[in-house]
């Protein structure tokens, strides 16, 4: 069992996001999980022009970090996501790395991993930004198993007991992956993301090859 996590904090090592994840990759490790973690400021990921060459060929056209570190996300069973809030949102660099996916959502890219989120805050919003990490999880066709955000601005405490919050999630999350486990819900979402994109995806099989071919071998579309 492999779980990546993903920070998208420009402060990288020094970040408060840092420690939930590293807090989550420590609960998932205890229930042996082989863990490993990114810091996205630390990686040359540009962004593109719309070019769609991974729509039309299957393919990144652009030769920074970002291939790489798909390929080591899509060769992993979970995927934990991080972000401070910045002006009520994600950082630019995790937008930057969720932009460079949008193939992951078409090719449903993790359909069967599991994931989870977490996030902090000055004083308000992480919880909604865990709201929008996970909901991105499900659009690439993963789990998610929960998220843990901390407003840690008004409260010094604050992000000691949320790094115990995400510990436990992170055995929840080794559970799940362990288990198979499955949420009704989050199902039917995919049932009904595959359908609308199924339909997307036959539609423009001529300008878009690569996706095509992608579903064609996952044997949902023929």
């Amino acid at each position: 069992m492999k779980i990546i996590g993903i920070n998208g904090s420009p402060r990288g090592e020094r970040s408060a996001t840092l420690q939930l994840i590293a807090a989550v990759l420590e609960g998932a490790k205890e229930k042996g999980a082989g863990v490993d973690v990114v810091n996205l400021v630390d990686l040359d990921i540009r962004f593109r022009n719309a070019c769609s060459a991974c729509f039309q060929e299957g393919r990144c056209a652009e030769e920074d970090d970002f291939p790489k570190l798909y390929a080591k996300i899509k060769a992993a069973d979970g995927l934990v996501l991080g972000s401070p809030v910045y002006i009520d949102q994600i950082t630019g660099q995790m937008k930057l790395f969720i932009d460079r996916m949008a193939d992951g959502i078409q090719c449903q890219a993790l359909t069967g991993k599991y994931g989870c989120s977490v996030s902090t805050s000055g004083d308000h919003a992480e919880q909604a930004v865990v709201g929008y990490l996970n909901h991105f999880l499900q659009m690439l066709g993963a789990t998610p198993v929960g998220g843990v955000g901390v407003a840690t601005g008004k409260d010094p405490d604050a992000l000691a007991r949320a790094k115990e919050d995400a510990h436990e999630l992170g055995k929840t999350l080794a559970e799940a992956i362990r288990t198979r486990r499955q949420y009704p819900e989050i199902e039917a979402f995919h049932r009904r993301f595959q359908e609308k994109f199924k339909a997307v995806i036959t539609g423009a099989k001529p300008e878009w090859p690569g996706d095509y071919e992608h579903w064609v071998d996952q044997t949902w579309v023929w």
